[in-house]
């Protein structure tokens, strides 16, 4: 991974002791805001979706609100996921880091060893400079609220507090305390995942219609399995006029900038899951009303790992240089990228290895099991119905050889496509002398990204559970405690529960766990609004009961921490 150099080192420290905010009213959590000269965000995601949207050519999809959102805004391109499933591309895309540089590429962290007769769950433990980019957005006055899909790898449900000031299915930048601040509002929609794909019943798109990629058999099963998907689609299509149409009724749509885009390409076999196109490539629109050109296409090449570095950029909070992911738009926009890379790991129960380089022309893989079949055992992809009906055609050895090819009982050792040539990657050119230069390019590339970004799926997955998980237990972060720098007790190491103290003085709070952030609350109730702690309050004369809490990635959350004090 690259050097840090020390004058940046403050991005590595916990958000808790980063910085020092400011603060105002009668509640001294609340950071001090104004009125917002930095611009909200809103991000409307969807779940296993390819660019099957109007706007992006396709003329099969019912897609009238997305597609007038890239009318007003931006349209890209090349953006790929740094991986074809859920939880891992979303662990990089919490924290702008390849999930293979955190421990978090296996899917899922929870499926670890669950089909044997000795199951072991654990959460993935990023290294202790690994944070959100909330945290970010929080220390610097952001209201951050997600709706609600987490799947981070590194938690179960609830996440770690200090991520979101609300992460709930009812969570809305509407409920921010104060109306001029700034707010990052994230909304998932679930309506277009794999599952929903199963039930092809009562389709409603015209099958006829359909494209049959090359790869699928063309029959009424595929079609109408192709269908339903199109069906979600344009359900999705509502949700993002409805949430586009809030912004109006609300009055802040002309100062927030809006991202629509997916986790990771089709929830469909050879795409979900799988590192060609149809699994790693995504819709990505944007609109920055004064800023981004109405009806503008922008063909950088872009990973999902930017989004939260973009994100920062766009609120003017330094990126910190650990993380991976380039902004590609605001004051901190990065020099664009030539390459995009993804993984693939542990599908559920079963292990596999893969890796892609892709370029704006060319799509390499590696494949580092090439004795595995293409079709190993994922029990959750065997529902779809184009899965049932590959296995029946293969059995009756009924395939072309597109369609046989993806169902065979070895893999290439590495694939190489010509993208604009064979935009479903049918033809591995591995072997073709005129394509050598390219394969050592990319198979170098390959090499160096594993190096520099410390890829730990080369590691053995037991033992890293074990680097994580000491003995296969869970780490528990320590109680933090209270600092009370006040003229009755000022430069002593004390870890005070409260008294009655002088003004002018100021609390802070310290927990000994390497890599841990503190939240706190003024609410004693049993399920308080956690502020994030980011620096001394200066408390005004009065009486406060306070209660703390430590979290840190991937460990048990400490105990609460309560202390009374008053001000005078």
């Amino acid at each position: 991974m690259k050097e840090l150099p020390l004058k940046k080192f403050a991005g590595f420290l916990p958000v808790a002791l980063a910085s020092v905010l400011p603060l105002q009213g009668q509640n001294p959590g609340n950071p001090k805001t104004s009125k917002p000269v930095r611009p909200n965000i809103l991000w409307i995601s969807t779940e296993d979706l390819g660019p099957h949207m109007g706007c992006y050519g396709d003329k099969v999809a019912n897609t009238p609100n997305i597609d007038r959102l890239a009318s007003q805004g931006a349209m890209y391109t090349n953006v790929f996921t740094t991986a074809a499933i859920s939880a891992p591309c979303r662990a990089g895309i919490i924290t702008g880091m390849y999930q293979t540089s955190i421990g978090c590429m296996h899917m899922r962290t929870t499926s670890y060893r669950r089909s044997v007769n000795n199951p072991v769950e654990f959460t993935a433990v990023p290294p202790h400079y690994v944070k959100a980019f909330t945290e970010y957005l929080r220390a610097s006055g952001y209201y951050c609220t997600n709706n609600s899909k987490t799947d981070y790898q590194f938690a179960k449900d609830p996440v770690p507090a200090s991520i979101w000031d609300d992460c709930s299915k009812t969570a809305h930048y509407k409920n921010r305390p104060d109306k001029n601040q700034p707010f990052f509002a994230v909304f998932n929609h679930l309506g277009t995942h794999e599952s929903q794909n199963w039930d092809i019943s009562n389709v409603k798109t015209d099958i006829s219609k359909i494209k049959v990629p090359p790869y699928y058999p063309d029959n009424e099963i595929v079609r109408k399995n192709l269908a339903k998907q199109y069906d979600n689609v344009a359900r999705l299509d509502s949700v993002v006029g409805a949430l586009l149409k809030e912004l109006e009724a609300e009055g802040v749509a002309n100062n927030t900038v809006v991202f629509f885009w997916g986790d990771h390409g089709d929830g469909l076999p050879r795409a979900k899951r799988w590192l060609y196109d149809s699994g790693l490539k995504i819709p990505l629109v944007i609109r920055w009303p004064g800023v981004l050109s109405p009806g503008s296409v922008d063909d950088r090449m872009i990973s999902s790992i930017d989004f939260g570095p973009t994100v920062l950029s766009l609120a003017k909070v330094e990126v910190p240089v650990h993380m991976q992911g380039i902004p590609f738009l605001g004051g901190q926009t990065g020099k664009p990228r030539e390459l995009v890379f993804g993984t693939r790991d542990r599908v559920d129960e079963s292990y596999d290895m893969i890796r892609s380089v892709r370029s704006k022309d060319y799509l390499y893989i590696r494949n580092f099991y090439p004795n595995e079949p293409f079709n190993i055992w994922v029990p959750y992809l065997n529902k779809m119905p184009i899965m049932q009906e590959m296995m029946r055609l293969d059995a009756e050895g009924k395939l072309d050889a597109a369609q046989k090819s993806w169902m065979a009982a070895s893999r290439p050792p590495e694939e190489i496509y010509d993208v604009k040539a064979d935009p479903y990657q049918i033809h591995n050119l591995a072997r073709d002398p005129k394509l050598k230069p390219v394969l050592e390019k990319m198979r170098q590339a390959q090499d160096k990204w594993a190096v520099e970004t410390n890829d730990l799926g080369r590691m053995n997955e037991p033992e890293m559970v074990e680097m994580m998980w000491p003995g296969g237990k869970q780490p528990v972060t320590d109680a933090p405690y209270f600092i009370v720098n006040a003229p009755e007790d000022r430069g002593s190491k004390n870890y005070k529960t409260g008294g009655t103290y002088s003004s002018p003085m100021t609390l802070a709070f310290y927990c000994p766990t390497h890599g841990a952030s503190i939240v706190y609350s003024f609410d004693e109730s049993a399920k308080p609004q956690w502020l994030l702690y980011n620096g001394a309050l200066h408390l005004k004369p009065g009486k406060y009961n306070i209660q703390l809490k430590a979290v840190r990635y991937g460990y048990k959350d400490s105990e609460i921490t309560k202390g009374s004090f008053e001000i005078k």
